[in-house]
């Protein structure tokens, strides 16, 4: 049995951070979690509402970016382990408003870092992207060696975010690992990402926008095998080391929606091609053979199987994604917080 650990999750009401709240309450019942989250438009608690009432789950309403709050929350709390999933992770929004993810993503994984540092954490853990190594071409996969070569402000903020991780390593000699995964899909993803969107408007007879041709391709893994390469990483992982997690699935935009389409019995003539993305990436691809020789992990669930799960959790769970369109979800925290 693992010896016991308070871990600090940041952004667990997001996508993953909120899987990975799920899958490590289930596999290490005498584990702590502390959830620290700002519960920005894309932070949801209901992502958490089966297990919110068990009393090994602490949520704490904050903003990584304020120093007093995480340096108090750190001189208050033994915590063993941070695995930092918040930050603002949707291109568009990048484009749109870069200031906003250079104070999520940098700023606030800086304080974050000062914070541990302060505490003495004893491992500090870096969600972080492919996305920081920019484009690949037709063939190839991104390695841990490959350079940094952002295309987004979001791209760029996470891969400075690596930089300091990396910095506070090498300079002040906190124990740190950055993990880069792939694209993430499965429950509880917010309905601007590509699966999500595609799977409530085609339930609702909607268009269907594609960017460009729609054959950028992505490695797609399923949300849960990410949540156990995690849990690989924070157990049996090295210190000061990078590891990639890929899905070994690569599709490109096209095939992914006309699966989606084929499946929920929808006419193609439901997608509609858009103007593309400014700074689109063609083809992002992970070699993760480092992180199945040292740590014996590889995805366990084909994209067959977990887009077929993923559709039929979309499919049983209408009210969810509807309370976030309407934004009826937003209006139920601000008034739980205010009233507090």
């Amino acid at each position: 049995m693992a010896k016991a650990k308070t871990i600090l999750v940041t952004g667990g009401c997001g996508f993953i951070g909120s899987n990975f709240i799920h899958y490590m309450l289930g596999q290490y019942p005498s584990y702590r979690i502390i959830n620290l989250d700002k519960l920005t438009y894309c932070g949801n608690l209901d992502n958490l509402c089966e297990v919110v009432q068990q009393p090994n789950l602490t949520f704490v309403k904050g903003d990584i970016a304020d120093r007093e709050q995480v340096m108090g929350l750190m001189h208050d709390e033994k915590v063993d382990c941070i695995v930092n999933f918040a930050a603002e992770s949707h291109v568009d929004r990048s484009i749109e408003d870069p200031d906003l993810f250079l104070r999520t993503n940098v700023l606030g994984t800086q304080v974050l870092l000062q914070g541990a540092r302060a505490a003495t954490v004893p491992l500090f853990i870096q969600i972080s992207t492919d996305e920081v190594y920019g484009s690949l071409g037709a063939t190839g996969l991104f390695t841990e060696t490959t350079p940094l070569n952002p295309n987004s402000p979001y791209a760029a903020s996470k891969a400075a975010a690596d930089l300091m991780v990396r910095a506070y390593t090498k300079t002040y000699g906190l124990a740190c690992i950055i993990t880069r995964c792939s694209n993430n899909y499965g429950p509880y993803q917010f309905p601007e990402k590509l699966i999500p969107l595609m799977i409530s408007n085609a339930l609702e007879d909607r268009d269907l926008p594609v960017y460009g041709d729609g054959l950028n391709v992505r490695d797609w893994i399923y949300v849960g095998d990410h949540c156990q390469a995690l849990d690989a990483v924070l157990h049996r992982g090295t210190v000061g080391e990078i590891y990639n997690i890929g899905g070994a699935s690569e599709r490109n935009n096209l095939q992914v929606v006309r699966t989606i389409v084929e499946t929920l019995g929808k006419p193609e003539s439901l997608i509609r091609f858009v103007k593309d993305r400014p700074g689109h990436d063609r083809r992002y691809a992970m070699d993760f053979s480092k992180l199945k020789r040292e740590l014996d992990w590889q995805p366990r669930v084909t994209f067959e199987q977990g887009i077929q799960q993923t559709i039929a959790w979309y499919r049983e769970h209408q009210d969810w994604w509807r309370r976030i369109r309407t934004g009826e979800y937003l209006e139920y925290y601000e008034r739980m917080y205010r009233n507090r």
